[in-house]
């Protein structure tokens, strides 16, 4: 099929999702990708923030072709040996006191899984989350995501939420004092939002304000975890210790898998039953899941998401207004809209993603980039800047 053809097809047989790129990528390798015409691209955008091993990593594509060549799928219904390896690496990894795991499919489920447990824990209903929050489209992570847009059609069904502002403890404590809420569930980085990163001093005071009026606090990690930022978990930049964490994204280096972190006391009231999942904890997820952490640990790729930051810092910082973020986990705030800043860096052959804030740029490259990828993208970037900046009579 040519481009034009699979652009078609696509478009004719499947209900709306995102507004996609007018491209069809076939192959990656590494921080590229190549589309359909044999362009390859430099991708900064990471598959949404999900490539964190690069595409096809070998020790992913190895791990997950063994075990398909073993037992592609059991149910978890059977124990399975690599599902216990993936369950002990992840465990060794979580921060202390969160070893207890659960794992499903995507983002939406792992959250939706945390604030059920966190609803029977406390026989609470209710739920804090922050405003510009995003934590997913299904019904139960739906009704915590703030903006209005998407949860609009489905008011009528969606569980209670109460909204704050993120940074405003006053505001947190005059809601949480009525002691009806389960649980309160934040991203440590509001990465589509614009990547507003909440303040060590904020989440510590809500960590005191949830031990006080007896609410459970969830992380939402599905694109701050795993590595990315710099450390396994925002826990420990933030010095704040969440009862629950939700992991996805990154998890499985391309392949779909999620799970949620939980500590002793929340864990020993899930009952059998109480929680399920059919593919969750599947066979080639679990191979891919062992086979992405055991590589971040081994190549010291944690470090390396620092290092990155750093250099990017360098070499755009002076031609932007602001790098937010961590890691590889970042947001460039420019002077104007940045539309056509990613359009014009996509004519370049570099992928970037936008945001929710229409002057921030989202950077979610792979923690296997070059110090030669970052410079691309540096020089790629400040061409974009220049193409798309304002003629001088109209600033």
């Amino acid at each position: 099929m040519t481009t034009d053809e699979i652009i078609e097809t696509e478009d004719r047989l499947e209900i709306p999702t995102y507004d996609k790129m007018p491209m069809a990528l076939v192959r990656g390798e590494g921080a590229h990708v190549w589309d359909a015409e044999g362009t390859r691209y430099l991708d900064f955008y990471g598959g949404h923030c999900v490539s964190l091993l690069g595409h096809c990593h070998p020790s992913v594509v190895e791990a997950v072709q063994t075990q398909a060549e073993q037992l592609i799928f059991y149910s978890n219904v059977a124990h399975s040996p690599v599902r216990a390896r993936a369950a002990q690496r992840l465990a060794g990894l979580a921060p202390d006191g969160l070893g207890n795991v659960f794992f499903a499919n995507s983002g939406s489920e792992a959250n939706e899984t945390a604030l059920k447990l966190a609803r029977k824990y406390t026989a609470r209903s209710g739920v804090v989350a922050m405003e510009e929050g995003w934590h997913g489209r299904t019904l139960g992570s739906l009704a915590t995501t703030h903006d209005e847009t998407y949860r609009a059609p489905y008011t009528d069904v969606l569980p209670e939420t109460t909204w704050i502002p993120g940074g405003d403890l006053d505001a947190a404590e005059a809601v949480l004092a009525s002691e009806k809420h389960a649980a309160v569930i934040l991203e440590p980085i509001q990465s589509i939002a614009g990547m507003r990163e909440l303040s060590p001093e904020y989440v510590q005071g809500l960590r005191g304000l949830c031990d006080e009026y007896g609410t459970l606090l969830i992380f939402d990690e599905v694109q701050t975890g795993v590595g990315r930022t710099g450390t396994f978990s925002m826990s420990d930049p933030l010095g704040a210790m969440p009862d629950l964490i939700a992991l996805a994204k990154s998890l499985g280096a391309g392949v779909p898998v999620s799970a949620v972190l939980v500590d002793d006391a929340i864990a020993e009231t899930v009952e059998t039953g109480d929680q399920g999942s059919t593919f969750g904890g599947g066979m080639l997820a679990m191979a891919a899941v062992e086979a992405t952490l055991t590589t971040l640990v081994e190549d010291d790729l944690m470090a390396r998401a620092t290092e990155i930051h750093e250099q990017v810092v360098e070499q755009v910082g002076p031609v932007v207004d602001e790098v937010r973020g961590r890691g590889c986990l970042m947001g460039l705030k420019l002077d104007r809209p940045v539309a056509p800043a990613v359009e014009a860096l996509r004519d370049q052959n570099v992928l970037v993603g936008g945001s929710s804030d229409p002057h921030v740029m989202r950077l979610m490259p792979p923690l296997v980039v070059s110090d030669e990828d970052v410079s691309t993208f540096a020089e790629a970037l400040h061409a974009a800047l220049d193409a798309t900046a304002a003629p001088a009579e109209a600033r």
